[in-house]
């Protein structure tokens, strides 16, 4: 016998839509002092979530949290280098609970294959992968450990890039980082869905933060980038951060295991 019903659904002829919002849930997001993911605590405050804002400068998180409780939201300041394996499990392991995560700490050390030493491979493999997984398991550990947590599910977002799509030149130990995330989204959305636990990926293309600015540094950079992306122009902080907000919401309690590409269209070339 088929079910007559999706096992979420409320009954009725009209069903209601279900809300962007995650009001109060606890929302630990990692490189939250700057750029995306500041934007994406910021996001997730407004949309009712009480954030965990983690990243190695105080003042940064500071400010954030300040910008945030002038908006009527809640947030906390958590120092702490997400590479740093006992400090994180210690830190997420002190929560009272956690219902989302975003893993977006992360960095970019663009280069020629040839000359890519050990020392940047080595740095790059551990924010971008190995950090990765360390706070993805703790966050998964800390949510399988709450005994109402089956009601109201969970949600981990893991910020990818394009890259995670394609290969570039001088960028092959990111794009390598950003597949081995997409991977990881994809094996830990399918272990997870029985405990519904949702887990998926952002991946941008090239967001107009002062990082990448200073790495687009001319005219010439600028132009040759936005020709790649068919909508024309960079993206700004709060379309990933939209995004995530999606992800993180009942909206998307049918998501798991994808990428979402908030990319202007460079990869459907």
């Amino acid at each position: 016998m088929f079910p007559t019903s999706a096992p979420n659904s409320a009954s009725g002829d009209l069903e209601p839509t279900l809300p962007f919002r995650i009001d109060n849930q606890i929302a630990l997001v990692t490189g939250a002092g700057r750029g995306i993911g500041a934007a994406i605590a910021r996001a997730l405050a407004d949309a009712g979530a009480q954030v965990v804002l983690v990243s190695r400068t105080r003042t940064e998180l500071e400010a954030v949290a300040a910008q945030i409780e002038r908006r009527g939201g809640h947030a906390r300041v958590a120092v702490c280098d997400v590479t740093d394996s006992t400090a994180m499990r210690a830190l997420i392991d002190g929560l009272e609970r956690l219902d989302v995560l975003v893993n977006n700490a992360g960095t970019n050390i663009p280069e020629p294959f040839v000359e890519v030493s050990d020392a940047h491979l080595d740095s790059v493999l551990d924010l971008n992968v190995r950090a990765y997984f360390v706070v993805a398991q703790a966050a998964v550990r800390k949510m399988l450990a709450d005994p109402e947590r089956a009601a109201r599910g969970g949600a981990v977002v893991n910020i990818s890039s394009q890259m995670g799509h394609i290969g570039s030149p001088n960028r092959t130990v990111y794009c390598m980082t950003k597949h081995a995330v997409e991977g990881l989204t994809k094996a830990m959305a399918v272990e997870l869905a029985p405990q519904r636990i949702r887990v998926n990926c952002i991946a941008p293309t090239f967001v107009d933060t002062t990082l990448v600015r200073s790495i687009v540094d001319t005219e010439e950079k600028y132009d040759f980038l936005v020709s790649k992306i068919p909508l024309g122009h960079m993206a700004d902080v709060r379309d990933i951060a939209a995004a995530a907000v999606y992800l993180c919401s009942p909206a998307a309690a049918m998501v798991t295991g994808t990428s979402l590409l908030v990319d202007g269209g460079w990869t459907a070339q």
